[in-house]
């Protein structure tokens, strides 16, 4: 499905105060941007924000970015996070391509990356742009903490059994597997639903989730 481009969404974004520019200068400086030392948790595909929002109200000793692509998407991130009656000082936002993940946080500087309900890219050529392919995972342990994690929710099977592989085969740790996550009582203690994961599961869906390590 094609989105719908808003217009003046980039002006908008690249004046919010919510939103880190020049991403590819901050690594290794992102506690001096909050402003503290708390873990560092972000979020790749962050859509419209439900999900990375819900997380840092619940959790105010944590730092989240989330990361987010499609400027009308994160717009609407954005417009959220306006209508707060006070602002989230322990949430950032950064629009970019997640090819670029490692470039713009240092060694072992992100405790967990949250992956829920990503693109499947359907087509075998289209594998390696899979966000928990060999490829990212790469990526992601170029910045993940050795004792950090990373979470992942979908409700596309192919892709979920092509994760469990990937991690698999890249030497990663699953450290917990479910194929019904809502129907797992260990794994369902404090999940946030994303705005997905309410309307599949809604349709009756089954909802997988992996969590792997380094």
């Amino acid at each position: 499905m094609r989105l719908r481009n808003i217009r003046g969404s980039r002006e908008i974004i690249a004046a919010s105060e919510y939103v880190v520019h020049e991403e590819e200068t901050r690594a290794g400086t992102w506690h001096a941007i909050f402003g503290n030392d708390h873990p560092i948790h972000i979020e790749i595909g962050m859509g419209k924000g439900r999900f990375i929002m819900a997380m840092a109200k619940e959790n105010l000793h944590i730092n989240y970015i989330g990361i987010e692509k499609y400027s009308s998407v994160l717009l609407r991130a954005l417009e959220k996070m306006e209508q707060e009656e006070q602002p989230l000082s322990n949430l950032y936002f950064i629009r970019m391509d997640a090819e670029n993940i490692g470039k713009v946080f240092a060694q072992d500087e992100v405790e967990r990356i949250y992956l829920n309900f990503s693109d499947p890219w359907p087509k075998d050529r289209h594998a390696k742009r899979r966000l928990t392919s060999r490829e990212f995972l790469m990526r992601y342990e170029q910045i993940l903490a050795p004792d950090g994690r990373i979470e992942f929710k979908t409700d596309n099977r192919p892709l979920f059994d092509f994760s469990v592989e990937s991690v698999r085969e890249a030497g990663w740790k699953l450290k917990a597997v479910t194929y019904d996550l809502h129907h797992d009582p260990e794994l369902m203690k404090g999940n946030v639903m994303t705005e997905y994961e309410e309307r599949f599961s809604a349709m009756g869906n089954p909802i997988h989730k992996l969590i792997a390590g380094r």
